[in-house]
């Protein structure tokens, strides 16, 4: 058996904890914080990096029939996107019940275009991303279908090859979309941008295959540097992946992700990293991580509201918050991925 190289566990573990601290810190009120933003700031890539992973690994989108892969992807991803996104919002519109009885209003008020026009679920707005990664699966598959069919006309070497460069295109149409107020509904503005770190993710694993391990740790390390240089220079380019927001100018913001993407990712690899248990761990069972964390940020925040005590501006409940999540998504852990619907670990057939 293969050993397992840890460099993506660690990576995962590491984009978790991220993704519920600056939550909590949202639902806290100090996400404002300078000492925070330039956390943020020096981290903002990790969303994407899940986009990324999932082409570093993927092998092929059209190894099976289109309906056998899009209903695959429907019960690995999709499902898990209404059965996360409807148990939070049955958490988040049940605790509203004291919390209107006692204030008379719903926090915040509810909008019927919410369905459409986000994710469609007050109660854990993080499930977007599991609809975007469903529509980023699907939409590959089809454009690598339509590749291979233009490829198998025996067109010339550089024509063949261009239809590969297409991609490259694609964030592009994310960063027009951003800046005409990304129109799209179910926030599906980022699936271009998805796509594109997808298959960032296939072509460096490409590359990494021929290249020693000296020779990838030296270019990684050369990307890193590359990306510390450019967030310095400009510091105010990043990207959101929640929202398809683009800060700053197009092409730094695409150099600085694609560089630390794959700069990072290819030392650890090449490094072979230790596990390292507690992040590790995290980074193995992401999703419950992913899909749990927020319905309890809610059942916090709106339990204390109904009492009549905010927890906006408060470090204290921050600090109780975070270890409390990640204990009591620890201890789910089995529960949930042992429920095929909710973690979207089917056998595979």
């Amino acid at each position: 058996m293969k050993k397992r190289n840890h460099a993506f566990d660690l990576l995962c573990g590491i984009c978790i904890i991220r993704m519920v601290s600056l939550h909590t810190m949202q639902q806290c009120g100090k996400s404002n914080e300078d000492w925070w933003l330039e956390i943020m700031q020096w981290s903002y890539f990790f969303m994407s990096f899940f986009f990324f992973k999932a082409g570093y690994f993927n092998k092929s989108v059209t190894a099976m029939p289109s309906k056998a892969y899009v209903l695959d992807k429907a019960k690995r991803l999709f499902l898990p996107f209404l059965a996360a996104g409807t148990i939070g919002n049955l958490i988040y519109f049940a605790l509203q019940i004291p919390v209107y009885n006692k204030y008379h209003h719903l926090i915040p008020q509810i909008q019927v275009e919410h369905i459409w026009e986000n994710s469609g679920f007050y109660g854990n707005p993080p499930v977007w991303f599991l609809f975007s990664f469903f529509v980023t699966y699907i939409l590959i598959h089809f454009l690598e279908k339509l590749r291979l069919a233009i490829v198998a006309r025996r067109l010339p070497p550089y024509a063949a090859q261009a239809t590969s460069l297409v991609y490259a295109l694609f964030p592009l149409v994310g960063f027009w979309l951003c800046k005409n107020g990304n129109p799209l509904w179910f926030d599906l503005n980022n699936v271009f941008m998805g796509i594109f770190f997808f298959e960032l993710g296939r072509t460096w694993h490409r590359i990494m295959d021929h290249l020693s391990p000296g020779i990838t740790i030296t270019i990684s390390l050369l990307l890193i540097i590359g990306f510390v240089v450019g967030n310095i220079v400009f510091h105010d380019a990043s990207y959101a992946m929640s929202n398809n927001k683009f800060t700053g100018d197009f092409l730094p913001v695409m150099f600085n992700t694609s560089a630390i993407l794959c700069g990072l990712s290819g030392f650890l690899i090449a490094a072979n990293v230790p596990r390292i248990p507690w992040i590790s761990f995290i980074g193995e069972h992401s999703m419950v991580y992913f899909i749990s964390h927020f319905p309890m940020l809610f059942f916090y925040r709106l339990v204390h509201i109904s009492f009549g005590r905010s927890i906006y501006g408060r470090y204290d409940d921050v600090i109780i918050l975070l270890p409390a999540i990640f204990m009591i998504c620890s201890w789910l852990v089995p529960y949930i991925e042992r429920t095929p619907w909710l973690s979207g670990r089917w056998k595979k057939a």
